[in-house]
């Protein structure tokens, strides 16, 4: 079913509030010890931090979207400026509770893709969990100090002969390769090992 289409029924990507996002995150079931952990974590931000929706906070909710073409064979990357690497795809959550349609605005805005579908993977369709840190660096001018991010990521299928575009000012290429390739591309090495991995093999199993 195209999520745009199922806006009114029951789970309804429009009307998704910080507590039904923290039920969906309280009812994942993580794959490995990294998402168990990091599910903890995320969970007590939600419950402690009232700001941590907001990039102000030092650790703050975001979003990703694995993007996989119908045969899951192939996945789209993005050039990161500023991590340079080649990256998924995702954003902050800026005040924001519903992630889903973040995510999908996150790939619109990136890529140039406008009609890829979620794939229901359970509460809330989360995919995967994880706490990203970021190290401080220049963007637009301005240093931005070393964070976290509680991170939801989604699975989307897309159509790779879609058109696809660059966003200068985020990325500097954006491209379909074999899944595997992600891990390759990859510079680095946490985010290789530890997610690009663990995507993979959910795919898999």
């Amino acid at each position: 079913m195209d999520r745009t289409e199922g806006q009114d029924e029951a789970g309804m990507i429009g009307a998704c509030d910080r507590s039904s996002l923290r039920r969906a995150i309280a009812a994942f079931a993580p794959f490995n010890e990294q998402e168990e952990a990091d599910k903890q974590v995320i969970l007590h931000a939600l419950d402690t931090d009232p700001l941590c929706f907001e990039r102000t906070a030092q650790a703050h909710m975001a979003c990703s979207i694995w993007v996989v073409d119908p045969s899951m064979t192939q996945t789209l990357l993005v050039y990161h400026n500023i991590y340079d690497s080649w990256s998924w795809i995702g954003g902050h959550a800026d005040g924001e509770t519903d992630l889903e349609a973040v995510a999908l605005r996150e790939l619109q805005e990136e890529t140039g893709v406008e009609h890829a579908r979620i794939v229901a993977c359970g509460p809330g369709d989360i995919y995967s969990l994880e706490v990203l840190t970021v190290d401080g660096h220049e963007k637009r001018g301005a240093y931005v100090s070393s964070h976290l991010h509680l991170n939801v990521t989604y699975l989307a299928v897309a159509d790779p002969n879609e058109p696809i575009r660059i966003k200068p000012d985020e990325n500097s290429g954006v491209r379909w390769v074999p899944v595997e390739d992600a891990i390759r591309l990859s510079t680095e090495p946490w985010i290789r090992e530890r997610i690009y991995r663990k995507l993979i093999g959910k795919m898999n199993k």
